[in-house]
């Protein structure tokens, strides 16, 4: 019989179950969490209980099931208590009406309010009917939730309710039980374990002690992949000269390194590259700096003469300096010809991938919230992205940087 009394070793698992028939399901799942040795609370929505009852939950959990946010004569607010003591969310079955409720911020029943009340990492294990599964809404409420850092295991292909078959039903207990494990060891998402060394924001020049000569990037680009890459699980070094208002979670393992000149810039990502798995430039750097006059200069003076020097190649170095195993990827803001001068900045730079995109576009680029852009690889694939967030953009562009590392690439 499972033990009723809370031992402060264990894990502690909040299990919620939502309102399908997958729910049944859930009863396995609990059991096999307890025979692995976790606390495990069940909480399930007033509609899990039309398919299972409360009390077969009660009857396996380490604590008897909750469904209500209220009438609790265990704890006066039930939601902090499960959130703030949970090392783990599962939420199996997640139904798109879940996922939606979720995505949105809804906290109307126990479940919603405890996934709002937690830092906890959080499991959706989602299970539906095909038709469902596919819409548009469901795929981008997911596709938020991942990028705000929640865990999706999606579901298997095979038998769904009234005899149809298809994409959509619950994996089975035992593959939730393995990645739980590894949740609970660190795992956050495909990333985990590796670390990553982003740039983000233009370069200044100096002319002298008063002007500088820089470009339109604010880093939101970047700072959006910074992240979105911690939320996938990685270690994140950000380099940036912004000072933009996107807020970076330093719960998030997010490290920031702060720059102004392209000298700057090349010096800590060369150091830092060594300790990195991938490099992504996504800064825009000054081609030419100038020698800096000690003193402002006057316009009684005539025109200044203004010479430019070359700067540091600083994708080109990464890329020559990469080791086995590690994936540089470059960034380049066109205004014409966008994939045929990508195609050949690639080739001349030796990344692994470039990330391309037409600034002159209205709405995209530089200080806009969305970006549209193309993803060119070493190999010859050629991926365009129609206008999204920026933060969507980094996603697709950090799932291929995860592959490119698990195979090694270099």
């Amino acid at each position: 019989m499972p033990s009723a009394t809370p031992n402060p070793a264990s894990p502690r698992i909040v299990l919620g179950v939502a309102g399908g028939i997958a729910a049944y399901k859930s009863v396995e799942l609990l059991r096999r969490l307890r025979d692995a040795g976790y606390f495990v609370s069940p909480v399930l929505t007033p509609d899990a209980t039309r398919f299972v009852g409360a009390v077969t939950f009660s009857a396996l959990a380490s604590e008897p099931a909750r469904v209500s946010l209220f009438n609790d004569a265990s704890t006066p607010i039930p939601h902090t208590y499960l959130g703030q003591h949970a090392d783990l969310i599962i939420v199996a079955p997640a139904t798109a009406h879940l996922i939606a409720r979720y995505a949105m911020g809804l906290a109307d029943d126990l479940l919603g309010a405890t996934l709002l009340a937690s830092r906890a990492p959080v499991l959706l294990c989602p299970a539906m009917h095909t038709e469902m599964w596919e819409q548009p809404s469901v795929q981008e409420n997911l596709a938020l939730l991942r990028r705000r850092g929640v865990m999706v295991l999606e579901p298997a292909v095979g038998h769904l309710a009234g005899g149809d078959e298809g994409a959509g039903r619950l994996v089975e207990p035992e593959a939730i039980v393995a990645l739980t494990q590894r949740i609970l060891e660190g795992y956050r998402g495909v990333l985990s374990g590796r670390r990553l060394l982003i740039s983000a924001g233009g370069t200044s020049e100096a002319l002298d002690p008063v002007r500088v000569v820089t470009n339109r990037s604010t880093g939101r680009q970047g700072h959006a992949l910074a992240e979105v890459a911690a939320r996938l699980g990685a270690d994140v070094t950000l380099v940036t000269s912004s000072s933009h208002d996107l807020a970076l979670d330093v719960r998030r393992r997010v490290r920031v390194v702060s720059f102004e000149t392209t000298a700057q810039l090349a010096s800590v990502m060369f150091e830092e590259f060594a300790v990195h798995d991938a490099a992504i430039m996504a800064a825009a750097v000054a081609d030419f700096t100038f020698a800096r006059a000690d003193h402002k200069l006057k316009k009684d003076a005539g025109l200044p003469v203004l010479t430019p020097i070359p700067t540091t190649d600083i994708v080109s170095e990464l890329a020559i300096r990469r080791r086995k195993g590690q994936v540089v990827v470059a960034f380049a803001a066109e205004t014409r010809d966008v994939e045929a001068n990508a195609a050949t900045k690639l080739r001349a730079k030796g990344v692994d991938l470039l990330v391309a995109n037409d600034v002159s576009v209205p709405g995209v680029g530089f200080a806009g919230a969305d970006n549209e852009v193309v993803i060119m690889g070493r190999d010859g694939s050629v991926e365009r992205l129609s206008r999204r967030s920026k933060e969507a953009v980094s996603e697709e562009i950090l799932i291929k940087v995860a592959s490119l590392l698990s195979q090694g690439v270099s």
